[in-house]
């Protein structure tokens, strides 16, 4: 197994087990003013994951992730099976073959998941979306590369600004999904998706030396 196999490891396993922790607050959040089953969906698609975690195939860490995509978009319901299971297969597919990642193939593949989930929910920046936080997240993961930080400190500044971004989408109003439903009331309150970003590259920020 490669290191850069057991970093993606780690990420994904990472992920799956945030998302359990935080079911209640995570629905809560949505709950304001969408439909209130993000932290449910989300959590009951991870935890089919986990429980499915041994069997995945780990040809590669490409490959790795496209199989957790797979199994993400058939379990997590609403909108957001389609959105995580594109963002985790179009990483999976810009990292399929090699088995070493570096920082700019990282980049590359957070960049391949952005691009996927505009595709799929017909979003952008400014929507109230997890895009909101996820893409100035990924902005300065770039620049703390670029900077010459190892991976915790750049995890460490992703952090911060992935939560700023995702405090700041209380400003914006709904534009996609049922929140948008609710116009002028949306604006108040963060939103679920761009909060939950937030959470996971924190914990990944506060676990990764481990």
């Amino acid at each position: 197994m490669t290191s850069s196999l057991n970093a993606t490891e780690f990420v994904v396993r990472s992920i799956a087990e945030e998302a359990l922790v935080n079911e209640k607050y995570f629905g809560e959040l949505d709950s304001v003013v969408g439909d209130g089953d993000f932290g449910y969906s989300l959590a009951r698609g991870f935890e089919v994951v986990l429980s499915g975690w041994d069997g995945v195939d780990r040809t590669d860490p490409g490959v790795f992730l496209s199989k957790i995509a797979i199994v993400i978009t058939s379990t997590i319901g609403g909108t957001s099976g389609p959105l995580w299971g594109t963002a985790f297969l179009r990483a999976g597919t810009a990292l399929k073959g090699r088995n070493e990642i570096s920082p700019a193939d990282t980049i590359t593949a957070l960049r391949a998941a952005i691009e996927g989930i505009k595709y799929r929910g017909k979003s952008d920046v400014g929507d109230k979306t997890l895009l909101d936080a996820f893409v100035p997240a990924v902005d300065t993961l770039e620049a703390a590369f670029a900077a010459g930080d190892d991976a915790k400190t750049a995890l460490g500044k992703m952090a911060v600004s992935a939560r700023e971004a995702a405090q700041a989408t209380s400003l914006l109003q709904a534009r996609r999904g049922r929140a948008s439903y609710t116009g002028e009331r949306s604006v108040g309150s963060p939103d679920a998706g761009a909060i939950a970003i937030a959470v996971l590259v924190e914990r990944l920020a506060r676990t990764w030396a481990n």
